[in-house]
């Protein structure tokens, strides 16, 4: 019995750093092939006395939408305008149709506060909270398939604040 329980501890490692791996991997591909988009973020508390500096980030495509007429999970379709900023076209349960030159970003809705695409917490080093207050935009890179990964909160200027 005792031989069992080693084999049945060992099997569970590599299958929990498989999984580990492949969660790396993919976000590692994401930000080798993804696109970067600029959200808009709407105003927060950039403070949290339990976790130090943080920001609640909250994008204005997420804003104005009734959780009522959508599903709990589907896609945010969204364009680029001229400036490269995000701007919402519709949100959708598949990842078809789309045109070209949209982009698409999973969502999930929650019950009153809109819908969240999983990219909402910024956490910086403490002391750099005056530097991150001005933050207009957050830089989000997606793939082809909805899936999206913070990369940084940009400034008026599209510039990457450090």
């Amino acid at each position: 019995m005792k031989k069992y329980k080693w084999i049945i501890i060992l099997v569970n490692l590599i299958i929990l750093l498989g999984f580990l791996n492949y969660s790396i991997l993919k976000k590692e591909t994401i930000l080798s092939d993804g696109q970067l988009v600029l959200l808009e973020l709407a105003p927060v508390d950039p403070r949290s006395l339990m976790q130090g500096d943080y920001m609640t980030l909250r994008y204005t495509i997420s804003q104005n939408t009734s959780n009522d007429s959508i599903s709990k999970r589907g896609y945010c379709v969204i364009k680029l305008d001229a400036n490269g900023i995000a701007k919402k076209v519709r949100l959708q349960d598949g990842k078809t149709p789309i045109h070209t030159d949209e982009f698409l970003i999973r969502y999930n809705s929650k019950s009153r506060r809109g819908i969240t695409i999983g990219a909402e917490s910024y956490f910086f080093q403490e002391g750099d909270a005056a530097k991150f207050e001005k933050a207009k935009y957050g830089g989000v890179m997606v793939d082809n398939k909805g899936n999206n990964l913070l990369v940084g909160l940009y400034n008026e200027q599209k510039q990457q604040i450090d």
